[in-house]
């Protein structure tokens, strides 16, 4: 029998000392909590999405309440909107310290063509920015055109779009609970949205005209979320900087290369439109006065990143599909908050939108089933792969 080395017994306790990653924990284990990684990341998006939103729509009342729009004349009704568009985009730079700090995976060396791959990677936040910027005008000027009752209608086709361009566009697989979640949320949205206070008095209702911002928006959006799904499976995830992993730092740099191209686009509509020199007269007819105007534009900013963050982190962990699901899920709960903090005339939290509480766990449950069949199938397949390799 052949005599180990003195040099060989060292090699030999120092690998064991010090073994491999995947020496460590077996296939089986090491998916098990990359699946608890997975859900916890899931989990917490859809936290921020909830919180961004109930923020951002608490907010917005707040603003048009002080702003005394519904007894302004016409045409100060409808000014304002560069800078509401410019105010969902602006605050991008608080995203950047977490950038650095939020770890990335070591960079795959193998991967080529990496410069080709950045240049559409530019291109692709250039015109994720410009439809961004387009739904953040669209989406402010379409809520003070339009009553409440349409633009909900409206903003409700957006689930539609999505569901459309994701299944020529990423190729998404639907099953039956999907398709379920899918019209449940679209039901929830349109009987449980909350009331807004800067829709129109109905002698400045303009149908004609909003209803096709309103519906522009939408297309807007839905676009918006798909390229991102495929920004990040046919383009991020395939440079060498993240080495073929999905992680939470992708997240944070797409919001800020998209948020930075969009803020571009609504400054230069901003200074283009004239809309700046009203600045100083928005702040001076506010009603708390100007700090508190600046400071609801500042909170309007930050929540609205917040809400971008989790969704985004939504697309990029399950699918364009469910992050706009889950965004108009949070209506309900959204209405609630607005109902218990505004006094508005006909507004209240009545039996329909309790009814579309309880839809919400229907539709929620009926996704996060799909996507427990998914992870425990990926259990299921390793298990027999490891069991073929066994024997």
């Amino acid at each position: 029998m052949e005599k180990i080395t003195e040099p060989s017994k060292q090699t030999t306790t120092e690998e064991s000392a010090n073994p491999e990653p995947d020496q460590i924990l077996s296939p089986r284990r090491s998916l098990q909590l990359n699946q608890k990684k997975w859900w916890i990341s899931v989990l917490l998006c859809l936290f921020l999405v909830l919180l961004g939103d109930s923020l951002v729509m608490l907010l917005l009342n707040f603003f048009y309440v002080q702003d005394n729009r519904e007894e302004s004349d016409q045409d100060l009704q409808y000014k304002g909107t560069w800078l509401q568009a410019l105010v969902q985009n602006a605050a991008f730079p608080i995203l950047i310290p977490l950038f650095f700090i939020f770890p990335s995976p070591k960079s795959n060396q193998e991967t080529n063509n990496t410069r080709f791959l950045s240049f559409r990677l530019i291109v692709l936040y250039v015109v994720l920015g410009i439809l961004v910027a387009a739904h953040s005008k669209l989406f402010a000027l379409g809520k003070l055109y339009a009553n409440y009752g349409i633009f909900t209608l409206i903003s409700a086709t957006q689930l539609i779009f999505t569901t459309i361009f994701t299944a020529f566009i990423n190729r998404f697989k639907f099953t039956r609970w999907i398709i379920l979640s899918i019209i449940t949320t679209i039901l929830i949205y349109v009987f449980g949205s909350p009331e807004f206070g800067g829709e129109p008095d109905e002698n400045e209702e303009f149908y004609n005209i909003q209803a096709w911002l309103t519906f522009s928006g939408s297309v807007a959006f839905a676009l918006s979320l798909c390229l991102i799904q495929l920004g990040f499976e046919k383009l991020l995830v395939k440079t060498k900087r993240y080495g073929n992993k999905k992680v939470f730092r992708m997240v944070l740099e797409m919001q800020i290369c998209v948020s930075f191209v969009a803020s571009v686009v609504c400054l230069v509509g901003l200074f283009a439109s004239g809309e700046f020199k009203e600045l100083k007269g928005d702040g001076e007819r506010f009603k708390k006065g100007e700090t508190y105007y600046l400071l609801s534009l500042i909170g309007l900013a930050l929540s609205w990143q917040v809400w971008a963050v989790g969704l985004v982190g939504l697309v990029l962990y399950v699918s364009g599909v469910f992050g706009d699901v889950v965004h108009m899920c949070t209506a309900p709960l959204v209405a609630l908050f607005v109902v218990l903090a505004f006094d508005f005339m006909d507004d209240e939290f009545s039996w329909n939108r309790i009814g579309t509480l309880i839809a919400t766990v229907v539709a929620l449950g009926s996704y996060f089933y799909t996507l427990h069949k998914r992870n425990k199938k990926n259990m299921v397949e390793l298990y027999q792969r490891e069991n073929n390799i066994e024997v």
